[in-house]
């Protein structure tokens, strides 16, 4: 098996063979005195993330799950041809037309639509949790993935995750709601539209100082209800309607911004 850069919060990623990775839990030091009750947790993760992706089954917009994978404790999953959607727009930004942002921007919505429909609230939706696969020669399509942090409550799975800035409300309760979702996606359309972050004029933040910076000012401008001007942004609507909270479910944003997309078209 092949060792693969790209680490997760609680997960390891290798590559079974073409086509297929394994996410596992990731490996604790030896001599972190915590290391048993971290390595527990993490399989526990794993386990639940495991539940989730049975739970959801085969759907376009999913990343597919092939099964889990005893000898590492983890699961299969198969492999995006071109990596997270984040790190795909940060190295090809000026190269993607309007056209891809907005098919992206409505497949984003679709995914979430699904997994609601489910029973599942994700809790963790960012551009960097969704995949970039080519599906033909000339199509880059969508896959959601790590539900790691999902809220099932038919499963009796809730492990109060919510989302970093800029995808979360603080004005919204440190709970886990369909509403956390919601105005995730108002983030996330801004980012696959405009190919930047709220409040940001280039790449995520790296540096620990620049992340703390750009993190405390999102928040004092989201807290006080300011968001980036989308008022001459095609999409704005849905964007502000997101962050505005103006839906209930994600059924209505899905609706609002295929009305949009058509309404572009003409």
């Amino acid at each position: 098996m092949e060792s693969l850069t790209y680490r997760g919060s609680t997960s390891d990623f290798s590559r079974f063979k073409s086509g297929i990775i394994i996410k596992s839990p990731m490996k604790v030091w030896a001599g972190n005195p915590n290391r048993k009750k971290l390595e527990e947790e993490m399989e526990e993760a794993i386990s639940f993330e495991r539940r989730i992706l049975e739970k959801l089954g085969s759907h376009l917009r999913i990343v597919p799950y092939l099964g889990a994978h005893a000898p590492s404790r983890g699961i299969l999953l198969t492999e995006a041809s071109h990596g997270n959607l984040q790190a795909y727009i940060d190295f090809n930004n000026a190269a993607i037309n309007n056209s891809l942002r907005w098919k992206w921007s409505v497949q984003a919505v679709e995914a979430v639509a699904y997994v609601h429909r489910q029973g599942v609230i994700h809790s963790d939706l960012r551009p960097e949790n969704y995949l970039v696969h080519a599906t033909g020669e000339l199509s880059l399509d969508l896959w959601l993935c790590d539900f790691g942090g999902s809220r099932c409550d038919e499963l009796g799975f809730n492990v109060h995750h919510l989302p970093d800035e800029p995808f979360f409300d603080p004005r919204m309760p440190w709970e886990s709601t369909p509403a956390t979702d919601i105005f995730s996606l108002g983030s996330i359309v801004y980012t696959t539209l405009t190919g930047y972050w709220p409040y940001r004029e280039g790449p995520p933040p790296v540096t620990v100082e620049d992340k703390n910076a750009y993190e405390t000012h999102v928040n004092e401008m989201f807290a006080a209800g300011i968001f980036p001007d989308v008022s001459m942004l095609r999409g704005g609507k849905v964007i502000k309607g997101c962050w505005d909270h103006q839906y209930k479910t994600v059924e209505e944003v899905l609706w609002a911004i295929k009305s949009e997309m058509v309404t572009l078209e003409k």
